[in-house]
């Protein structure tokens, strides 16, 4: 069961980061009439989908992908969408203390009991390592007793064999569709994908139906570093 929050902050360095494995978290929280704030750093302008068939072009992937965010965050009910200015592909270039700051001053509006974010080292992607190691620093700093729960997505090949499982397992069936329509509104990045889940979710696949109805978390532990 996926508890009741003050208000949960969400940081992801691209449109349809959140939409695979956090969506249907998101859309859970707002239905149970908590406050959801989704900071979205860059626009994702460098993607390597051009749609499918292609309908953008280099010069107009940023502004489609904008509206796509728009429209994932109308599909989970969110209504504090935060797009932050970053560069596609240049955080990792970013300087880290002020994408601390950055980070802190959105902890400092918002005041949230739950954070979300990529879990560093776990998630591939250099946006997302330097978005992760961010967030991880300015929840490290707090003091304890303020400090926010801190759940990561986990994805590298080498999770399961250093972080072990999941410590959060959140079950999202009831709002199942609401994270279909996440998917389906960044769609320039994700028709490929969605039309080979959206067949296998008409086969009743088990494998299918259980990564759109649950969601997986790793607690941070803060005693790795990043501080």
């Amino acid at each position: 069961m996926i508890e009741k929050e003050r208000h949960v902050l969400v940081v992801f360095p691209h449109p349809d980061d959140e939409a695979f494995g956090v969506s249907g978290t998101i859309a859970s929280h707002l239905k149970m009439g908590t406050g959801v704030t989704y900071a979205c750093l860059t626009l994702g302008e460098m993607g390597r989908n051009l749609g499918n068939p292609p309908f953008a072009t280099r010069e107009s992937l940023p502004q489609i992908r904008k509206k796509e965010l728009q429209a994932a965050a109308d599909a989970m009910g969110l209504k504090d969408l935060r797009m932050m200015g970053l560069r596609d592909k240049t955080v990792e270039f970013e300087d880290d203390e002020k994408m601390v700051d950055m980070i802190n001053a959105l902890i400092e509006d918002v005041n949230p009991s739950l954070v979300i974010t990529f879990y560093p080292d776990y998630c591939v992607h250099p946006d997302h390592e330097a978005t992760a190691r961010a967030v991880v620093r300015a929840v490290s700093r707090m003091d304890e007793a303020d400090r926010p729960k801190l759940h990561c997505v986990a994805f590298a090949n080498h999770t399961a064999d250093e972080l072990g499982e999941p410590d959060i397992l959140n079950d999202v069936s009831e709002v199942q569709e609401l994270k279909l329509n996440t998917m389906r509104a960044h769609i320039s990045q994700t028709a490929w994908m969605l039309e080979d889940l959206e067949k296998r979710l008409a086969e009743k696949d088990p494998d299918a139906i259980q990564w759109v109805s649950q969601e997986r978390f790793f607690n941070y532990r803060f005693d790795q570093g990043y501080h």
